[in-house]
């Protein structure tokens, strides 16, 4: 008997070491993810992409050791509204996030909705964020462990992010800095001051400064070529690779721990350049990003994508590479895995982006929709004067041609930025730089017509509130009318 009970007592410790030891192993297969959102940066300020003046050494040695995408977009060109995107599946639109989520805007997504951080701690990952935030309500939100570290030193938010990659369980790091974002005071003492971009004369600890000379920067096609403009480029540049050294610390940290092969690494911006044309705009500039993913366990190195992504796709993507079932119906974006897994190959879908507020005051509702090379952009209020954020209506670079008078802000007549059409219709293909409107234009009637019906039916689809305006003239906004 005696025999018997010990007999039982070490079957049921084996059971139990045995379960504990699937457990452990289910969990180490899963593979880890780190979702990297920089603040404003477009593929204007990227080795991978082509600037051969930029020094970003570690972004460039993952687009080699991975995927990087060439037709990449954010739904929206603010901050707030498109993280909640990318940790949703959802347009801002569908969930309340249409704008900034300070105190003082207001904005909040709808308690209720499903997040990637609550998605994955539900499916044994240990979820952490460090840096910039910029999301509410905290409850949908959700993470495990919040890190404190200074959003402008990679540096620092890489080493508090140690303990984490080296923790057990499978983790889940969102990693956001708020590199290369203009720095404050927005406004400087005097008009012609560079924004800081966040550098300063002390460096931050653990970073080699990478200084840049204005006479060697790259200007963008849709900026103008002065010395104003390229004074505060080269700040922009020596902010992307303090950037790019922090991100070099977390490879470290990661290689030293083991765990290189098994964790998707996902580089993205929330939006392009803080620049006039491009952030809180929805021309190219602001919405087409730089997108690199490594994961060696299934993406061989050096690959390039052509496939059309967009950030309300991540979310989906992501639970798709870490086997996590959900059903297509959930998002309205859609698994990109496809597109990882065999880079040659192009899959198709037309690209949405939506956006209605950056702060509370500017309200200027606009939608857009790209089949192919054509784009079409709905401005909904485009009676009104397109409004502008605070950081870039101080910045040297738009105060020069508001002083000025200038006729053109880059290409773009200066006018034509302010006072908008109602639609704006391009051909990419041979107008890249979105100057040249073919709405009302012979020829161009049909294009319009059915991509005027994609932009409906997109509406329907995701629940927009501003389906309404194709039935209604603007004057009744506000007066209650509905469908």
């Amino acid at each position: 008997m005696h025999n018997l009970s010990q007999i039982t007592l070490f079957l049921a410790l084996w059971a139990g070491f045995m379960s504990s030891q699937g457990r452990a192993q289910q969990l180490s297969s899963k593979p880890n993810i780190i979702l990297i959102v920089s603040d404003d940066h477009g593929t204007d300020a990227l080795g991978a992409y082509g600037n051969p003046v930029i020094r970003t050494p570690h972004l460039d040695q993952l687009a080699k050791e991975g995927t990087r995408f060439t037709d990449a977009y954010c739904t929206s060109a603010s901050c707030a509204a498109s993280r909640s995107v990318i940790l949703t599946g959802h347009y801002g639109h569908a969930t309340g996030s249409y704008g900034h989520t300070h105190d003082y805007h207001h904005f909040s997504t709808y308690e209720g909705v499903l997040s990637l951080p609550v998605a994955l701690s539900q499916h044994g990952y240990k979820t952490a964020r460090v840096g910039k935030y910029h999301l509410a309500p905290e409850q949908v939100y959700a993470f495990d462990t919040v890190l404190d570290a200074d959003e402008r030193s990679t540096v620092e938010m890489a080493d508090q992010s140690k303990a984490v990659i080296e923790g057990e369980e499978p983790f889940f790091l969102y990693f956001c800095p708020g590199d290369p974002h203009r720095g404050s005071p927005f406004k400087p003492e005097k008009w012609s001051d560079p924004n800081n971009f966040g550098n300063k004369p002390n460096p931050y600890p653990g970073v080699q400064e990478v200084k840049y000379k204005a006479e060697e920067v790259l200007v963008p096609d849709f900026l103008p070529n002065t010395q104003v403009v390229r004074e505060e480029l080269a700040q922009y540049y020596q902010s992307v690779s303090r950037l790019d050294q922090g991100l070099g610390r977390l490879m470290q940290y990661l290689d030293e721990a083991g765990k290189t092969e098994n964790t998707i690494i996902i580089y993205i911006s929330d939006n392009g350049i803080a620049f006039p044309g491009a952030k809180t705009t929805l021309y190219q500039a602001g919405i087409k990003l730089p997108c690199i993913i490594k994961y060696p366990a299934q993406i061989a190195p050096s690959s390039l994508s052509h496939s059309p992504i967009s950030w309300v796709d991540l979310m989906p993507t992501i639970l798709d590479l870490a086997e996590i079932p959900f059903s297509p119906e959930q998002f309205h974006g859609r698994s990109f895995r496809n597109a990882i897994e065999q880079p040659s190959s192009v899959y198709e879908k037309d690209i949405y982006a939506s956006h209605t507020f950056h702060e509370i005051t500017m309200y200027y509702p606009m939608r857009a929709v790209i089949e192919g090379d054509m784009k079409l952009i709905w401005n909904l209020a485009y009676q009104l004067p397109y409004p502008f954020a605070s950081d870039l209506w101080w910045s040297s670079s738009w105060q020069e041609s508001e002083r000025e008078q200038q006729l053109n802000f880059g290409p773009r007549l200066r006018e034509a930025y302010i006072q908008r059409a109602e639609f704006e219709l391009y051909d990419l293909s041979t107008d890249p730089q979105e100057l040249r409107n073919l709405a009302g234009q012979e020829g161009y009637g049909s294009t319009l017509h059915r991509l005027k019906d994609k932009l409906r039916n997109y509406q329907v689809q995701t629940k927009d509130p501003w389906v309404i305006m194709w039935d209604h003239d603007t004057a009744v906004q506000g007066t209650g009318v509905g469908l």
